[in-house]
């Protein structure tokens, strides 16, 4: 799918080009341009909707976000396809990233850990697409007290997060602070920049967490849990938030 981006007086410029799987494509866009920078909240955005063919059509693979203000200028079109599972394509370094994301420290909900237990197994029920295919990524949004708010499924990890994420921009959730957000499967530094700049103070993977995304989640300040089961998980990072024994 393509990502275009407009600002008043502008034409219609290319962001990047995702793989994905159909479905929520609007959120997906708008969480894309999110975690690029490109839009703060949903006041940026005036509409976000498919192109229009030669022949008046609606081409499903092309979105357009419409931008309250001037942008072109901060536009870097990534040269390549921005690869499902790799949210750095086109970042020359990590520098840039992490002066985006302020510490979240000292904020932030107390999750009792029976809650963090149970995480997996809200998920599942949810995951529709998985149930028909086995091969699909989700992201969900729950509360401390472990109700799920959303939840979204794409082919790659990083689609899936940015979906909801960009549902949370139109629906003006952000920030995520008193949220869990939780991953199906591996938790990456991509994954934990994204869960940063939208606010999120806590994030739980059912899979396994990378060296750099411990890193990451501790400088910003975040709780980082990993292998989550019902009868264990591990927590990585600012353990604080997590209340044993609950």
């Amino acid at each position: 799918m393509e990502i275009r981006l407009h600002g008043p007086g502008e034409p219609p410029r290319p962001v990047a080009v995702t793989l994905r799987t159909p479905g929520n494509d609007f959120e997906l866009a708008v969480g894309f341009l999110h975690a690029e920078g490109l839009v703060a909240g949903a006041d940026d955005v005036a509409s976000v909707a498919y192109c229009l063919g030669p022949e008046g059509e609606q081409e499903y693979n092309v979105v357009t976000v419409r931008h309250r203000n001037k942008i072109a200028e901060q536009i870097t079109p990534r040269s390549f396809v921005a690869n499902s599972s790799c949210g750095l394509c086109g970042k020359t370094t990590l520098d840039d990233i992490e002066q985006r994301c302020p510490s979240l420290a000292g904020r932030g909900p107390l999750v009792a850990e029976s809650v963090v237990h149970a995480l997996a197994d809200l998920l599942a029920p949810r995951q529709t697409v998985f149930a028909a295919t086995g091969g699909i990524h989700a992201a969900a949004r729950v509360t401390p007290a472990g109700e799920v708010i959303a939840l979204r499924e794409d082919v790659g990890r990083h689609n899936a997060l940015d979906k909801l994420v960009g549902h949370a921009v139109l629906e003006r959730a952000l920030p995520l602070t008193d949220e869990v957000i939780v991953v199906s499967g591996r938790l990456g530094f991509e994954l934990v920049q994204k869960a940063a700049l939208a606010g999120a103070t806590v994030i739980a993977a059912i899979g396994a967490p990378s060296s750099l995304a411990i890193d990451a989640a501790r400088r910003f300040g975040i709780t980082a849990v990993a292998f989550v089961r019902a009868d264990r998980a591990n927590v990585y990072t600012h353990p604080e938030r997590i209340a044993a024994g609950r």
